[in-house]
């Protein structure tokens, strides 16, 4: 038997041999795989992950920081600019030199109708701590509120009264809210009125300025956490094709498609955060001080109407300047919520978004303006939908800008293939390959490109003496739900 073992055994033993061979062989190529690929890979994306959510995490405070004194001074100036108005309106009545109980009576009456907000309000103490007006909570008119102390121990009215006595300003201090009976920050401002031994003074809750800086903080985390999903999708498929293509990958494209991608990463984040500072600017310096100024119009002309009719001609002008910065308010309004998406796109489509457009472009420039459609492919995907009105909205900012034209046509075909857009104008023309090349020239068309590019779309343009014709296509496969 062992003589038999002998001799069948050696042909077992090395057929055994070659076949353990070869896996070992295979799975040692998968680990170099593995190693000099699918790891530095996955580090890298691991590296580049926590790099965002560092740098976001320091930019979110960063841009709290920053913004925090910003809203801190608006409600200053806010708040200010109240006291301004409130001194304004009982201006007749205490500079006329009177002291009487009368006259008194007449101004906490003013001041008691003036109201801003939901808890703004006007309030009035004397010297030693009495209340003599307070519109939101009539149960402390008469009483002497000197030893009132807040929940820290610090005692409320005499600071307010301490800082009228310096002179007027401002003073922060925790009080009662009217409309949720909860102890909250406030921001206050008194003046006083050295005659009659008064101090005047209102407030703004400070709910908002924490709630607009917790908002940001979310947002920013958001924001890193959709950045890290970016990423951590990236890195899975990024292994897959490594691992499926394995020896036809090298490290060179590795490198540059790291760089692209922090790149992209450092561009979105600009990006974002240079949208989130115009908007802030244009809706704080621009529409909210606007409206505040309109309101105060309003309240002073009804303070004038409602002393009675020898003050009723001094509400007019008030009226006239309320109304002229309303117009200017939804002209700006208008304005930003153009710039950034019609509402039209969103509610009838590209057809009535390119109408309006070209209305009111017309309007705009005065140029002959037509729109057309033709055909009907079913309903429109918002990517397609998206990036034809952004290309239709740049190409008449080039006509308005370079073209020098006097006619402008609009036409869009859609039909089984795809949609076409068509913009001609009877324009001066221009050099499209010298334009498209030079490196501070065609940002616009480079801009066109790039939305039609991620919708396999085409742009084409001929160009000449007798005018400008811009057309785009994008197929019917652009998009799994187009048409």
């Amino acid at each position: 038997m062992d003589k038999i073992r002998a001799t069948t055994q050696p042909d077992y033993v090395v057929s055994r041999s070659e076949a353990s061979v070869r896996p070992s062989a295979e799975g040692r190529l998968r680990r170099k795989i593995l190693l000099l690929a699918v790891v530095p890979l996955v580090i890298a994306c691991i590296s580049i992950a926590l790099a965002i959510r560092q740098q976001g995490e320091a930019l979110a405070r960063e841009e709290a920081a920053a913004v925090a004194p910003v809203l801190n001074a608006m409600k200053e100036a806010e708040l200010k600019h109240y006291m301004e108005l409130a001194r304004a309106a009982i201006a007749p009545i205490y500079d006329s030199g009177r002291n009487d109980a009368a006259a008194q009576q007449q101004v906490k009456d003013v001041l008691s109708r003036l109201a801003f907000g939901v808890d703004g309000y006007f309030f009035v103490y004397d010297q030693n701590g009495n209340n003599l007006m307070h519109p939101r909570q009539p149960e402390l008119v008469g009483r002497n509120l000197w030893e009132l102390r807040d929940p820290n121990g610090t005692p409320t009215i005499q600071r307010l009264l301490a800082r009228a006595k310096g002179g007027g300003g401002y003073e922060p201090y925790l009080w009662e809210r009217p409309t949720t009976r909860r102890m909250e920050q406030k921001l206050g401002y008194v003046i006083p009125l050295e005659r009659w031994g008064w101090m005047i003074g209102t407030g703004i809750y400070l709910d908002d300025v924490d709630e607009a800086l917790k908002r940001i903080h979310r947002e920013s985390v958001r924001q890193i956490d959709t950045n890290l999903q970016v990423v951590a999708a990236i890195a899975v498929v990024a292994a897959l094709l490594v691992g499926v293509a394995g020896l036809a990958l090298n490290i060179s494209e590795h490198r540059l498609a790291d760089v692209k991608l922090r790149t992209l990463a450092r561009q979105v984040v600009s990006s974002q955060e240079e949208e989130r500072a115009r908007l802030s600017r244009e809706l704080h310096d621009g529409v909210s001080q606007m409206l505040v100024s309109v309101k105060f119009f309003l309240e002073s002309a009804r303070s004038r109407l409602a002393q009675g009719p020898e003050r009723a001609a001094e509400a007019t002008p008030l009226l006239e300047r309320g109304i002229t910065r309303l117009n200017e308010i939804l002209g700006e309004v208008r304005r930003i919520s153009h710039a950034l998406r019609p509402a039209l796109l969103d509610d009838l489509g590209l057809a009535a978004a390119l109408d309006h457009l070209g209305r009111d472009f017309a309007d705009r420039t005065g140029l002959t303006v037509s729109v057309s459609h033709r055909g009907s492919g079913g309903e429109l995907p918002e990517a397609v939908v998206t990036a034809l009105f952004r290309v239709a909205q740049e190409a008449l900012s080039n006509v308005e800008r370079h073209a020098g034209a006097t006619s402008v046509s609009i036409e869009t075909t859609q039909d089984a293939l795809g949609l076409r857009l068509s913009i001609r104008d009877d324009g001066q023309g221009f050099d499209v390959a010298g334009v498209e090349q030079h490196p501070r020239s065609g940002i616009g068309l480079r801009n066109m490109r790039e939305r039609l590019a991620a919708l396999r779309g085409t742009l084409s343009i001929e160009s000449g003496a007798s005018g400008t014709e811009l057309s785009v296509f994008v197929p019917a496969g652009a998009h799994p739900f187009f048409g």
